[in-house]
């Protein structure tokens, strides 16, 4: 026997409530079954696209008197008596303080739903709008048409009773409990911390609770159930919820005074939440005109769908979470950063003495990596004794105050967030917006071209020196057996230098975040003054000293502790791809003019012209895209941190494009005149 299944298409309101309804009765435990159907019914295919409208339903309930009044008693059988308040107070705010943990909670929801009692109005929901875009195709259906349809089913509103389990008494029952987490939340101790402005003061979020309570009272005690917005409690609120608004605030601006961890960014977030969850429900509370409680039944119906569709949402979620902590990282690495963009002659020319330090020690990099590939260990071995040397020359050249090319993207994000909002007040005329970005990018770019100069000109003859020295010390040339790997991994065509350019870039960028990260966690746990008022370390070396190593560890510990994640990063990629099967390394431009040297040397300067023609080639074509990738990954940052749209790309490259054809010479060289926009 075969099965056929109509098309949605094919069917009908008159099918769907014939399939469901016999002789004007239903089967109950199968009641959610025909609900289900019906929305699927009008569910489209592409929510964002399509125009919905409930007609057919309005017109089939007007025409069918019967199944009119069997759907009415089904609703109200299926609706009445469903506790939702904790739906409304929990739905789409986070749950936890810890940032992994909701991520996972959510991760999991969505795979595997969580599913609550059935006598709730969110199993109901979960069963019927399990989708997560139900919530754009609803939000498209006419208010005319809503309200027609709560007529047609002789549904009262929400305020002709406060009884228990009552609609509105839910709703006040969620606010209440909102405005309870919120007190607490924001009395804790690493909350409190962010905001000594308010240390003398009462808490807002207290007197926001004990208002709302009084309010609370009045509606369930008095005859109508509702407030209008001449009530001077209603007022009252709206003053303590605004305060409340700006006590949270003030704890974000003050991250830059006092940093901020992913958990009280969290608790604050939560909080933010709840308080916009208020602010959608307070209206609800008021009616100053008869049409208005039909309009507000509605619309808190449309919130409870919204609110259960979007409480499994991760991307909201890591936006919001990330982005005050993007916002930081970049204010830190303005600060570090400043000495990395060249404006005039006289800072063109350090950066490239700089510069050249950092190419010497590199050169001895160089050589050192070569002699300890022959020490006979296996690939983890090879990974830590690699990444030692990275993260010790890294370090040195950190606190040696020498440049090393292309670090420069990754730690310039604030001041290109600070061109890229000056860009954005202007109009979109003849090329001007973004004309400070522009020139930043110029400034920029030839601070990153004279860091390039400057690292390989002293990389390569340190790196060809040393390896002499040692074969004229020794008489034992370290190369002769590696030249050809040398040269051939520095070739674009013969090589993915590309691709392993590109992972340098990324790590670049990343040590960038990480020092960000690390001032501001510094910041916020107070490690300048603790060290400075340890009482161990007075008592030793004396105040003065002490003070120094505070300010010492202030200054330098961000950068000390990134430039060793940057060298793990640098010596274990090529270890870690070895175990996962993969063609993983990295190319730097200093390094790759350091190992050019070397292998011309262990070749005896005996190569065919086409390698050599691919080395020096190779050389800029790395140095290009280890500066390419670390600067989009830190504009991608700077967009982030201030909620800029991406759109805004396009701007930057025309404008790029003009100011280039109107000063080439500044991409390359400091000239007059270049920063009159004020940067």
């Amino acid at each position: 026997m075969k099965v056929i299944r109509k098309t949605k298409s094919e069917i009908t309101l008159d099918h769907l409530f014939s399939k469901h309804f016999s002789e004007g009765t239903y089967v109950s435990d199968e009641s959610l079954h025909f609900l289900v159907d019906l929305v699927r019914y009008f569910r489209p295919e592409k929510p964002k696209e399509s125009l919905v409208s409930i007609e057919k339903l309005l017109l089939f309930l007007t025409e069918n008197p019967q199944e009119k009044a069997v759907f009415i008693t089904y609703l109200k059988d299926l609706l009445s008596n469903r506790k939702f308040s904790r739906m409304l107070s929990d739905a789409g705010i986070l749950r936890d303080s810890d940032f992994i943990s909701e991520i996972k909670k959510r991760l999991f929801d969505k795979i595997l739903p969580y599913q609550p009692e059935k006598d709730t109005l969110e199993y109901v929901l979960n069963q019927v709008f399990y989708l997560d875009s139900d919530t754009i195709w609803i939000a498209k259906i006419a208010n005319e048409e809503l309200l027609r349809l709560l007529e047609i089913l002789e549904f009262s509103d929400i305020y002709s009773s406060v009884n228990e389990l009552s609609v509105l008494s839910e709703l006040i029952n969620a606010m209440g409990l909102i405005s309870q987490r919120m007190s607490g939340r924001a009395m804790e101790t690493d909350v409190i911390k962010m905001v000594p402005e308010y240390d003398t003061l009462e808490s807002p979020f207290v007197a926001l609770e004990k208002e709302f309570l009084q309010m609370e009272n009045t509606i369930r005690s008095q005859s109508d159930h509702f407030i209008t917005s001449d009530d001077l409690r209603y007022k009252q609120f709206l003053i303590l919820h605004k305060q409340c608004e700006e006590y949270v605030d003030k704890a974000f601006s003050n991250s830059s005074k006092f940093g901020i961890s992913l958990k009280v960014n969290q608790s604050l977030l939560r909080i933010r939440q709840q308080l916009y969850r208020l602010k959608i429900f307070i209206p609800l509370l008021l009616v100053n005109k008869e049409e208005d409680k039909k309009n507000n039944s509605i619309q808190l119906a449309l919130k409870i769908i919204k609110y259960n569709c979007y409480k499994k949402n991760v991307g909201q979620l890591i936006n919001e979470s990330t982005q005050l902590l993007s916002y930081e990282i970049t204010q830190h690495t303005a600060k570090t950063g400043e000495h990395y963009i060249t404006e005039s002659s006289k800072e063109y020319f350090r950066m490239f003495y700089t510069a050249m330090g950092a190419g010497a020690v590199v050169g001895i990099l160089c050589i050192i990596k070569v002699l300890l590939g022959k020490i006979e260990t296996s690939d983890f071995g090879h990974a830590f004794l690699y990444s030692l040397n990275y993260a010790v020359g890294f370090v040195s050249i950190f606190l040696l105050g020498f440049t090393l090319a292309t670090k420069q993207p990754a730690m310039t994000a604030a001041t290109i967030t600070k061109a890229l909002e000056s860009g954005m007040k202007k109009q979109n005329k003849n090329g001007e917006k973004h004309s400070s970005f522009a020139q930043l990018f110029a400034r920029l770019f030839r601070s990153q071209f004279i860091a390039f100069v400057g690292n390989v000109i002293i990389a390569f003859p340190v790196s060809l020196i040393g390896v002499w020295l040692i074969d004229y010390v020794l008489h034992y040339n370290i190369v002769e057996t590696k030249w050809n790997k040398l040269l051939t991994d520095i070739s674009p065509v013969a090589s993915p230098a590309i691709f392993h350019a590109a992972i340098a870039g990324v790590f670049l960028f990343l040590s960038g975040i990480i020092s960000g990260s690390v001032s501001n966690r510094n910041k916020h746990n107070q490690f300048f003054y603790r060290i400075q008022e340890h009482p161990l370390l007075k008592k030793s070396f004396g105040v003065e000293k002490t003070k120094k190593l505070a300010q010492w560890v202030e200054d330098n510990w961000a950068g000390v502790v990134s430039n060793t994640w940057f060298g793990v990063f640098m010596g274990s990629t090529a270890s870690i791809g070895v175990f996962l099967g993969l063609d993983l390394d990295v190319r730097h431009i200093t390094f790759v003019s350091g190992n050019l040297a070397l292998g011309l040397y262990g070749a005896h300067f005996n190569v065919d012209n086409w390698m050599l023609f691919w080395g020096i080639f190779g050389i800029a074509v790395i140095g290009f895209m280890n500066f390419i990738v670390s600067f989009s990954l830190s504009l991608g940052l700077a967009f982030r941190s201030r909620n800029i749209p991406f759109s805004e790309v396009h701007f930057l490259n025309k404008a790029i494009w003009t100011y280039f054809k109107k000063r080439p010479m500044a991409f390359f060289f400091p000239v007059k005149n270049t920063t009159s926009d004020g940067l």
